[in-house]
């Protein structure tokens, strides 16, 4: 059973782990993209998500919580800076997962997590979407030769 068990510990202590994860959300936010283990791609994309959120609103409270988490002033400020503008208007799921295969020496399940905005190859072919899908209010039109061909029938 795992009753309580929210989180994936990845073989280490809660040390070890939160300064794993730091580093691999700097480098993720370096690079756009790494190269990991699926279990720690799907732990760090529970670690990165939320404060990439953080960062849509750039104020020293919001700063100050992401910087006590990354530990790398340099990764906060490209956090704030050049990522947060260009997720600005996506409301979520800011990174993607793609596995990879098996690592060779020992057979781990690899992946590749990147933040999602960075990737040409994917959003070169998808357009912008400029506005939402309504229904049209305009209707009358299509139903009012519905109706007469309706009582055209019921008069013969």
């Amino acid at each position: 059973m795992r009753h309580g068990k929210k989180i994936n510990h990845l073989g280490r202590k809660t040390a070890h782990r939160k300064s794993m994860l730091a580093n691999m959300a700097c480098s993720l936010i370096e690079h756009k993209r790494i190269n990991t283990t699926v279990a720690k791609a799907k732990a760090l994309k529970q670690f990165v998500e939320p404060m990439i959120t953080k960062s849509k609103e750039d104020t020293t409270h919001n700063r100050r919580i992401v910087f006590g988490r990354l530990r790398q002033k340099e990764a906060v400020a490209e956090l704030f800076r050049d990522v947060a503008a260009k997720i600005g208007d996506r409301p979520g799921g800011y990174t993607r997962i793609i596995r990879l295969g098996n690592r060779l020496g020992d057979n781990a399940d690899m992946a590749m997590i990147e933040l999602v905005d960075y990737n040409e190859i994917y959003n070169a072919g998808k357009e912008t979407k400029k506005t939402t899908r309504r229904s049209r209010r305009g209707g009358s039109k299509a139903a009012a030769p519905v109706v007469e061909t309706k009582a055209t029938n019921e008069e013969e």
